[in-house]
């Protein structure tokens, strides 16, 4: 005789007098003031026009694309992204259900195809739309746009950055060398280009214009090349020129790093900052787009 072979234990037998009870209106158990409300009712009010245009046609037994685009950004929303868990949600989860409005759950290969094929290629109208949603019912004011902070790594060399704190220490130390670079010029050459004991770039281009003067009107030739010696005027223009460089340089890169604290020589757009993962330099500095504005 045959013998049916039992291998699950029948969980049932001792819940006999137990009976799950459910209400038939999902919409009961959901708070008035729940997030999934507010999304169902911020895409009911979007133009989907162009999502309905890249389907030929859809089955009525089955989710609409309105409906699956709710369950798809609701998903996100609460961080799943796998097109499993989201068909495993639209079977467990309450408030997937109260989008999908009495239709079929998807399966995940329904949602793949979804996200691949229809849901990708209008991704940056539906953006568009909701920005625009959001102007004309008055929540943003299209004038400044917040981001959270997101930081974006770079492709930026880290070893090609520049700190604010050491470009203006160097800053500084330039400054006192010209400060006793006027004072010697001032005294070798008799003029006077500095009378309230600050030297300033005006000053330093003041100064390189005296000297020029007087080489015009010495007719000094100046030399260049191994084994032919300079005079102290040429000197003093090449050493006063560097100096002007180097100020100007030192200008720029304060002024590129704004009220940064560092940018990279090779995109000015990234900061140096602590990115939380990584697993190349275990938390070390790295180039990075800072989003926060």
């Amino acid at each position: 005789m045959h013998t049916q072979n039992i291998l699950h234990k029948n969980y049932t037998l001792a819940q006999s007098f137990y009976q799950l009870k459910l209400p038939l209106n999902i919409d009961y158990i959901i708070p008035d003031n729940d997030s999934v409300r507010l999304l169902s009712q911020f895409v009911e009010e979007m133009n989907l026009s162009d999502l309905f245009t890249t389907y030929f046609r859809f089955r009525k037994n089955t989710a609409t694309p309105r409906q699956m685009l709710k369950i798809m950004l609701y998903a996100y929303m609460n961080k799943i992204y796998s097109s499993r868990d989201i068909e495993k949600a639209c079977h467990r989860d309450v408030n997937f259900m109260y989008l999908l409005e009495d239709s079929k759950a998807p399966d995940h290969a329904t949602i793949a195809r979804f996200r691949t094929l229809h849901f990708a290629s209008i991704s940056k109208k539906l953006l568009a739309e909701v920005s625009n949603f959001l102007y004309e019912i008055g929540e943003v004011s299209g004038e400044t746009i917040f981001i959270d902070g997101t930081k974006i790594e770079a492709n930026a060399n880290k070893y090609t950055f520049v700190w604010k704190k050491a470009v203006t220490k160097n800053q500084a130390k330039l400054l006192i060398r010209l400060t006793a670079f006027v004072a010697d010029c001032e005294e070798q050459y008799g003029i006077k280009v500095v009378y309230d004991n600050k030297v300033t770039l005006r000053h330093i281009k003041k100064l390189r214009k005296k000297l020029y003067r007087i080489k015009s009107e010495e007719s000094i030739e100046f030399v260049h090349g191994i084994g032919r010696r300079k005079m102290p005027l040429q000197k003093s223009i090449e050493q006063i020129e560097g100096y002007i460089d180097k100020l100007k340089e030192y200008n720029k890169k304060i002024y590129n790093c704004g009220s940064r604290n560092s940018y990279s020589k090779t995109d000015h757009d990234a900061t140096f900052m602590r990115m939380k993962e990584d697993a190349m330099l275990n938390g070390q500095l790295k180039p990075a787009y800072n989003l926060q504005h």
